[in-house]
């Protein structure tokens, strides 16, 4: 049944005459009308037609302990009453640095940014700085921001992308200059002769690797067996410094992120999404000799709003609760993602529809696929993404929000009756659809 959208539509007509394409963020572009949210709480938000939807977004994963959580309004509104902004320092910054340092494996040392572009881009200065290098490897299919020096190759078409063992850097918007590529180096991901090949091309030039541990950006791909590990060595045979962008995967998969679930540490680590339940916080996380070029000022990193004391206030009240209660949050959120992915999967089989499930519960993709496998981005362009919008948009008429691109977030809000009204919900969507 479709969705009342009059006072959505409205809005969308509105926002179209006063902001570029009605949205603020690419990442909000839809086929038709985008989501009006009114209010959300807990596992579930509402539009301005009164629509109700359980929601798999939760702010492109941030809102780990669902929406306002309790915990994150009381510390947010406290602070606000002892100061928004203060460009000096404050005893929260360093609680919340004392908390990654317990909980990463690579957080030795850190510093705070307001959004992940701005600390990958840190990451990547801090990498050349360090080594006196300067090229950076990147891994096709896999996004460190929207800044230019980085967003090459993250969804090119394939028909650009030249050979699979061997691609090539394509600007991933209007406006980019192709020699902002000029120190990027391309590889396919999962694949360790490919990778191997690359550093051998360009053996004692590259600064730094940086990848998402965890694929997140196209899929939900975790690495193949003792990949990472590979990598990991032959960066320290090489003199090469370990990025690993867990803007989505930290204190998401595991309370140290991605690198503690795989046991691989990188040398440098960047966070954000989660680590304050919504708020706006990223941070830069290495090993203190790797840092040590930020502390002695060799390398620059500056900004108004790093560790701004609302925002962190919410950080230090989020990180606390995923790190004293991780025995109950961990284990049911990936207990309930995973079984809201087996009841999805058996839905598909038994109406006919090719479809893969892949993912680690907390966080999940599906594809529309006759694969068993998807293992990189070309693999993961190659299924039928097209018919997932449509399928988005049939959920959503059935009150289910996912990412449109067919990623799914579970947050400890979610419950196992929720899980049940979903399964319900996506049969009759995925019916509809075929």
């Amino acid at each position: 049944m479709a969705r009342n959208q009059e006072h959505s539509d409205a809005m969308y007509a509105r926002a179209r005459e006063v902001i570029a394409g009605g949205v603020s963020s690419d990442a909000r572009r839809l086929p038709g009308t985008p989501i009006y949210v009114d209010h959300a709480s807990g596992s579930r938000l509402w539009d301005v037609d009164g629509n109700g939807y359980i929601d798999y977004v939760l702010g492109q994963g941030p809102a780990i302990l669902g929406h306002s959580p309790d915990v994150l309004a009381e510390a947010v509104s406290a602070q606000m009453r002892r100061g928004v902004t203060y460009s000096a320092q404050h005893l929260a910054e360093i609680e919340v640095a004392e908390r990654m340092r317990s909980m990463v494996p690579c957080a030795e040392l850190i510093r705070f940014n307001s959004v992940g572009s701005e600390a990958a881009h840190a990451a990547i200065r801090l990498a050349r700085g360090h080594t006196g290098r300067a090229k950076i490897l990147k891994f096709e299919g896999h996004y460190h921001g929207w800044f230019d020096p980085v967003l090459f190759s993250v969804h090119p078409p394939l028909d650009q992308a030249g050979p699979a063992d061997h691609p090539v850097l394509v600007p991933g918007s209007g406006g980019q200059q192709q020699n902002q590529a000029a120190d990027l180096v391309l590889a396919p991901w999962n694949d360790l002769q490919a990778f191997t090949d690359a550093v051998a091309r360009h053996r004692g030039e590259i600064a730094a690797v940086v990848m998402e541990p965890v694929l997140c950006n196209s899929g939900a791909i975790t690495p193949d067996d003792a990949y990472l590990a590979a990598v990991r060595q032959i960066c320290d045979d090489e003199g090469i410094l370990l990025i690993f962008d867990e803007v989505i995967t930290g204190f998401r998969l595991a309370p140290g992120g991605a690198q503690e679930r795989l046991g691989i540490t990188p040398d440098i680590g960047v966070f954000g999404k989660a680590m304050a339940g919504g708020m706006q916080v990223s941070a830069l996380a290495g090993k203190a000799e790797v840092m040590e070029s930020i502390a002695s000022g060799k390398v620059s990193h500056a900004g108004t709003f790093n560790s701004h004391p609302v925002a962190m206030a919410g950080a230090r009240a989020v990180l606390e609760v995923l790190d004293e209660k991780r025995e109950d949050i961990y284990p049911e959120m990936e207990r309930r993602g995973r079984r809201l992915m087996n009841g999805i999967a058996a839905i598909a089989s038994r109406l006919g529809v090719p479809m893969l499930v892949q993912g680690t519960g907390h966080l999940f993709q599906i594809y529309l696929t006759d694969a068993a496998d998807v293992r990189d981005y070309r693999e993961f362009a190659t299924t039928d993404r097209s018919t997932m919008t449509r399928l988005h948009g049939l959920l959503l008429d059935e009150g289910i929000n996912m990412v449109p691109r067919g990623l799914w977030f579970l947050s400890s809000a979610h419950t196992d009756a929720d899980v049940d009204q979903t399964l319900t919900a996506f049969e009759t969507a995925l019916a509809r659809l075929r």
